[in-house]
């Protein structure tokens, strides 16, 4: 079981479509606490260090460029079993194989542009948590 801390970012692609309340609104009603919230946008060395583990990987500079594209909305969740519940809330990356009534089938529309980020382990959500906020920016 996962902890009770994750995070999320609400992508360029969902902002400037105008999505920020429903997706929001999907994460309360999904039962999660926000305690931390923030609309900004990414420089390209915040993208490239936030996203350096995938430095070597054929995407990296495309997923830089589409991060620094627009605003984004980054946020703390919080809820018992929070990893694996909000990934489940959330749905598969690639839209087309997201389950009914998901974030990425809703608001997504590519596998690159697909509305929101999750943390994929406890390990991770608290990194991707202090890269964006200070501890007393969370509540």
């Amino acid at each position: 079981m996962s902890g009770s801390l994750t995070f999320t970012i609400i992508k360029p692609d969902a902002v400037k479509s105008g999505y920020i309340g429903e997706i929001l609104s999907c994460i309360n009603k999904g039962g999660f606490k926000i305690s931390g919230l923030k609309l900004l946008q990414l420089t390209l060395a915040e993208a490239e260090a936030f996203y350096g583990v995938h430095r070597e990987r054929p995407f990296f500079s495309g997923l830089v460029s589409f991060m620094t594209s627009g605003p984004i909305v980054v946020a703390v969740l919080e809820k018992e079993n929070a990893i694996n519940d909000f990934r489940a809330l959330i749905g598969s990356t690639n839209p087309e194989e997201a389950a009914e009534g998901t974030i990425r089938k809703q608001f997504a529309k590519s596998m690159q542009q697909n509305a929101v980020h999750g943390s994929d382990s406890d390990e991770n959500a608290a990194i991707e948590v202090a890269f964006f906020f200070a501890t007393s920016e969370r509540f």
